[in-house]
């Protein structure tokens, strides 16, 4: 069918021509889809403000013959107006959106990319937790199969003096091994409490210097991986 429905996050928008606008948009069933939006930019457009980043709507497609479908319908599921009102929360959340935007691959189906993106969203909406932006990374790279090894030497499989991490050899080092940038024990295990199950916990925790380091190495892991910088983390300094 030309047309289908589906409901989907708004992570990344461009102009289009003189008034209208391309949209990445994280769906629930459809995968990452790029739409155009046709007269969105225009004084009356039927679509207000509704096609902005980080607005959780249904949406209504118009299949193309390219890369770029339609968007014939929108309403607004959510726009979670507490991130919007508060900078830090919207830098955060941006920078959620772009790291989604650069990893979720066009039309392939993935709930899971799709509720983690939902979930940060509202977890940012409610609180403005310290770690929620690292913590949000680690389990993208955990969704997408590469997740850093922190039990263990990833050189020699010491359990012991895990006092580095590499994201070159996936995960941390031991002092025999040495390699890689330097760990502290808090550091790894609040990095260990995301991916095991304890990330209620890890968002409870002040920022503090331990905090700082951890979301200083999830970024360094993040761009060995995915190869790209994000950008939006800018308007988090």
């Amino acid at each position: 069918m030309p047309h289908y429905r589906d409901s989907g996050v708004v992570v990344r928008t461009h102009k289009l021509g003189e008034a209208d606008r391309i949209l990445s948009v994280i769906t629930e069933n459809n995968g990452k889809v790029r739409a155009v939006a046709k007269g969105v930019r225009k004084t009356r457009s039927r679509f207000g403000g509704r096609l902005e980043p980080l607005r959780h709507l249904d949406l209504q497609f118009y299949r193309g013959r390219g890369d770029l479908d339609i968007v014939t319908q929108a309403e607004t599921r959510d726009h979670w107006p507490d991130i919007r009102n508060n900078l830090d929360r919207l830098g955060k959340a941006l920078t959620i959106a772009e790291a989604v935007d650069q990893i979720a691959q066009d039309r392939k189906p993935d709930q899971g990319l799709y509720r983690m993106l939902c979930g940060g969203l509202e977890t940012l909406h409610l609180a403005d937790p310290a770690l929620i932006v690292p913590a949000f990374m680690l389990k993208l790279l955990a969704h997408e199969g590469v997740a850093p090894e922190l039990n263990e030497c990833v050189i020699g499989g010491e359990t012991s003096a895990l006092e580095y991490f590499d994201p070159g050899t996936g995960g941390v080092t031991c002092a025999d091994h040495r390699r890689g940038r330097p760990i502290s024990s808090a550091a790894l295990e609040l990095m260990r409490a995301t991916l095991g199950g304890a990330l209620a916990t890890v968002l409870e925790v002040q920022q503090a210097p331990h905090t700082d380091e951890v979301s200083a190495l999830t970024h360094r892991l993040w761009e060995f991986h995915v190869e790209r910088r994000l950008r939006s983390t800018e308007l988090l300094h």
